[in-house]
């Protein structure tokens, strides 16, 4: 029988690769999508058995991490909709996974980004190279949800 956090954590695990797919194919990731992320924390929250303070944090995480790259989406290095599945993201996940979030997200990007240049190459395109940042966020995320969910007894 799958407990209430396992059975969340697919269900994120569903969303981000809708996600990666989409971000694929249109390079968008649809507001929905991440409301619908950031929302099924609140869900997550209790079946984790948070109290108020750690709830807090989880928000505080949130809104610095959306300040953060916010600042990184007024300057042109990021879209908005990754600065946005990054706060939801940290809605979900403590300090600590979310720096490895963050260090497993740039080490994917930076695989990426020089994926897309090679096909950029290879097609000899001059359109702006756009990659699909939520791909290399989704893959970090769904890398620490898989060691979360095979490491959760009774999953």
């Amino acid at each position: 029988m799958i407990n209430a956090v396992s059975a969340l954590l697919i269900v994120l695990s569903v969303l981000l690769i809708v996600v990666a797919v989409g971000d694929i194919r249109t390079r968008i990731i649809p507001n929905w999508l991440n409301g619908a992320i950031a929302l099924l924390a609140i869900p997550f929250w209790f079946a984790l058995g948070l109290g108020p303070q750690a709830i807090l944090i989880q928000i505080g995480l949130s809104c610095t991490v959306l300040a953060v790259f916010a600042a990184c989406f007024a300057i042109g290095m990021m879209g908005g909709g990754d600065v946005k599945l990054l706060a939801a993201l940290a809605l979900w996940l403590p300090f600590g996974n979310m720096l490895s979030l963050l260090v497993w997200m740039a080490l994917a990007g930076g695989v990426l980004t020089l994926v897309m240049l090679v096909l950029k190459r290879i097609r000899k395109t001059t359109e702006r190279l756009e990659v699909p940042y939520g791909v290399a966020i989704s893959a970090a995320a769904l890398l620490l949800v898989a060691n979360d969910i095979l490491t959760t007894p009774g999953a």
